[in-house]
């Protein structure tokens, strides 16, 4: 990972640089970017990726610290529903194969004392309900 101490405290700032850390990471593991940042009225979805037969929404949480706790804890059940919703919106302007896997996927990166940050990617973190 590059130096997060190197950003400003800027939050949006750190939250730009977390998203280019987990579009790298999956990147070097095979997922090709389809969208970064698609947005669907106000609502965005950060990561759009595919791999194979799987694509995959990817919310990335990015936080300094753990006064919070863990970034991945952001995503809240509204969170996910928006997320759903700017989903459904993509696969109607991009639709997909016959037989595409859909998926939403998570990335927490948190940023300790010292600038040393660690990654947690979680696949097919949460489903839709039907």
């Amino acid at each position: 990972m590059s130096d997060p101490q190197k950003k400003s405290g800027n939050r949006a700032e750190v939250g730009r640089w977390g998203e280019e850390e987990a579009a790298a990471y999956l990147v070097a593991r095979g997922w090709t970017i389809l969208a970064r940042n698609y947005r669907w009225g106000h609502k965005e979805i950060d990561l759009i990726v595919r791999k194979g037969i799987t694509t995959a929404f990817v919310e990335v949480k990015c936080r300094r610290g753990s006064t919070c706790g863990h970034p991945l804890e952001a995503i809240t059940p509204s969170k996910r529903r928006e997320i759903a919703d700017v989903a459904r919106a993509w696969l109607r302007q991009s639709p997909q194969p016959p037989g595409t896997l859909v998926r939403f996927d998570a990335i927490g990166i948190q940023i300790g004392v010292g600038g040393a940050a660690s990654l947690v990617h979680v696949p097919d973190a949460w489903r839709l309900d039907r």
